[in-house]
């Protein structure tokens, strides 16, 4: 890693962004390159400015952070990604581990965290809030085989990771409400995961998700 560090900022919410950019321009070391607020933004910007670390948002309005950060691990193996997060993604965290993110960091954590991130980072390490930590669990072994999901399900996971309620897919299927919460209980018991986090993250790598999505 060079003596600059160079640093991207990935949030759709400008004030967040904005805060985030201020308090990384206060460390002596660290040059930050610009923002974006999308995840195909990010990509196209980090291909042009190819920084050393990028401050990640977990939920982009056209995709999760984990999707992006997994496109730039296969495309710059060294660069270093945090993925900053409103949202509790313990239920995930390994599954970040293996993407290859650098770090994990709330978007509550205060400007003394932020800070230690960075110089961790510059220093060859990382910082585990403890939360986490007592939830990893370090595995080897063979990908889980993916689940194989009917039309229905399908339908029913796509409309979820667009952000709709079980109600508005309910009216969407024609079914109702308590038809659906029965569908996701068997999509959550085929896929082995427990919450719904799990369940999207699982989807959106699944071969479902890119068919689905073929031709949008």
């Amino acid at each position: 890693m060079s003596s600059t560090l160079t640093v991207f900022i990935v949030d759709d919410h400008p004030v967040m962004a904005n805060a985030t950019k201020t308090i990384l321009e206060r460390v002596e070391g660290v040059r930050v390159m610009g923002t974006a607020s999308s995840g195909a933004a990010c990509l196209e910007l980090v291909a042009k400015y190819r920084p050393e670390l990028v401050f990640l948002d977990y939920h982009l309005p056209d995709q999760f952070g984990s999707s992006v950060a997994k496109q730039l691990k296969e495309l710059y193996k060294d660069i270093h990604i945090v993925i900053f997060t409103g949202v509790d993604v313990a239920d995930i965290y390994n599954h970040l581990l293996e993407i290859g993110v650098s770090g994990i960091i709330s978007k509550e954590s205060g400007e003394s965290a932020i800070l230690n991130m960075v110089h961790c980072i510059m220093n060859g390490c990382t910082m585990v809030p403890l939360s986490y930590f007592s939830k990893m669990r370090l595995v080897t072994g063979l990908p889980a085989q993916e689940a194989v999901l009917t039309n229905d399900e399908v339908r029913i996971m796509s409309l979820l990771v667009k952000g709709a309620t079980h109600e508005q897919i309910a009216q969407e299927i024609y079914v109702s409400k308590r038809s659906v919460d029965n569908y996701l209980k068997k999509i959550y018991d085929k896929m082995g995961v427990k919450t719904k986090v799990q369940a999207l993250e699982q989807f959106v790598q699944s071969k479902y998700y890119t068919e689905a999505n073929r031709g949008e």
